[in-house]
């Protein structure tokens, strides 16, 4: 199956959705869902330092057979240790993933370096100019953390990944609208979280109303998450997900055929998120 892209703004090409090694693969050994992933079409790997399982991620990559060239490898920088730079903190993890560079690298969380961001978002720079990584960006930064690496920066960010779904949606605006300015690709993580995390919210009777109106147009089956991974496509936001479950990495991954939401849907879904405001990872580990 092939997967579209998105064009960074330093050219470089990124597939729209990716396979993430956090939540549920936290601190745990990657390399069967890794691998998995790759068999059932996943070409984009996202993976963080702070995920404790770079090692098993590499392993699932070589055991995958497919070659570095075909695949696009994300990871993030943690909290740096005394003495250490984003460019050496990164050159630890490529020998954990057992490759010669990353295609992205982002910084994981603004907090871990207060006072610091222009100092490390230099580092991160080295890492693109040394091709240690083709792209770098942040995740989890609000308009502030952005403005102050933007200020002066030679290469700006070209990915922020933050929790997007339609309960956060109306608060993302400002940070999405600068984004834009700078032609940042939004980049999404916890995208299903309405769907599992909070089941009988206002946004139920909506999405199942979409979901059967693209099922019956599609003629095939078509769940809740395709609509809502629908709905961050048609953005062109670049979608983090995770599943266990083959079946769930094709379902994701079908995404792409299913049928596109009108206007007036993607607005039912805005109204409805609107109506509750629910972050569900607010506390990022430290």
């Amino acid at each position: 199956m092939s997967i579209s892209t998105l064009t960074l703004n330093d050219g470089n090409q990124v597939p729209w959705i990716a396979f993430g090694t956090g939540t549920a693969l936290f601190q745990q050994d990657a390399q069967d869902a890794v691998k998995t992933a790759i068999a059932n079409g996943f070409t984009h790997l996202d993976g963080a330092q702070m995920y404790e399982n770079e090692e098993s991620l590499g392993v699932g990559i070589k055991a995958s057979g497919m070659p570095r060239s075909a695949l696009f490898i994300t990871t993030k920088l943690h909290r740096l240790q005394p003495d250490q730079t984003a460019k050496s903190a990164l050159q630890v993890s490529l020998k954990k993933l057992g490759v010669e560079y990353v295609d992205l690298y982002l910084v994981h969380v603004p907090d871990h370096h207060a006072g610091r961001l222009k100092e490390v978002w230099k580092s991160m720079e080295e890492c693109k100019r040394e091709g240690l990584s083709k792209s770098i960006g942040v995740s989890n930064f609000e308009v502030e953390h952005l403005e102050e690496i933007l200020e002066g920066a030679e290469f700006p960010p070209s990915v922020n990944q933050v929790e997007i779904h339609p309960y956060v949606w109306k608060s993302l605006q400002p940070v999405i609208a600068l984004h834009k300015q700078h032609n940042i690709v939004t980049s999404s993580f916890a995208g299903l979280s309405p769907i599992f995390r909070a089941p009988g919210g206002p946004l139920d009777p909506v999405i199942e109303k979409i979901r059967a109106r693209l099922e019956s147009t599609r003629g095939e089956p078509v769940s809740a998450g395709h609509v809502l991974n629908k709905w961050l496509e048609q953005y062109g936001i670049l979608v983090v997900t995770t599943s266990s479950k083959a079946d769930r990495m094709r379902e994701y991954l079908d995404t792409a055929n299913v049928p596109r939401l009108t206007a007036e849907e993607i607005e039912s879904i805005e109204i409805a998120g609107a109506q509750r405001h629910q972050k569900f990872f607010v506390c990022l580990i430290t």
